[in-house]
């Protein structure tokens, strides 16, 4: 099954995207997984897709990169030699917007499942992972993300119009 779906994206156009619009082609996903064929397989799957890659094989080099730089999305791996994927929920610097976060375990469990949730995960996948599932949730996850973005700044400029009335009321100035 993981094969049909890997072959099957490669043959599709790497730029293809659900709203044929090709919005997230800059988008930034950094993998974390110690198994170095998943992380490699889906890094891989990922360039494919035109998102950027980055990977980190524990769970102290994810919060490092994380706190280098900004990534739209985080995939984390459950079984981490240093820390459980789900710890990383929150110890991987808050950003805005918010990185979305998906957990991806070959252990699943009740216990990990209701921690992720209740630590604010994006998504919970199964592994092996279906391909068009994992690639379908990662849409989704930025498309909210984006939104988010777009009403923050509404808001801000809002804020900064109301601000520049209320100035130009006091100074005589109508803002316009």
């Amino acid at each position: 099954m993981l094969k049909d779906n890997i072959d099957g994206l490669l043959q599709r156009d790497p730029y293809h995207q659900a709203d044929g619009q090709g919005d997230d082609v800059e988008k930034s996903i950094l993998v974390v997984d110690d198994d170095e064929a998943t992380l490699n397989l889906l890094a891989g799957i990922l360039k494919r897709q035109g998102y950027s890659v980055d990977t980190a094989t524990t769970g102290n080099e994810a919060i490092e990169k994380s706190n280098s730089r900004f990534y739209n999305l985080a995939l984390i791996d459950v079984r981490l030699p240093d820390i459980e994927g789900t710890q990383l929920l929150t110890d991987m610097r808050e950003t805005t917007p918010r990185m979305a976060k998906i957990i991806i375990t070959g252990y699943p469990s009740l216990e990990n499942a209701v921690e992720s949730a209740n630590k604010h995960a994006d998504g919970y996948l199964i592994k092996p992972v279906d391909i068009d599932e994992l690639l379908n949730r990662i849409r989704i996850c930025l498309k909210r993300q984006e939104e988010a973005a777009e009403y923050y700044e509404q808001k801000v400029k809002k804020f900064i119009e109301r601000r520049a009335r209320k100035e130009g009321s006091r100074s005589g100035n109508a803002y316009s």
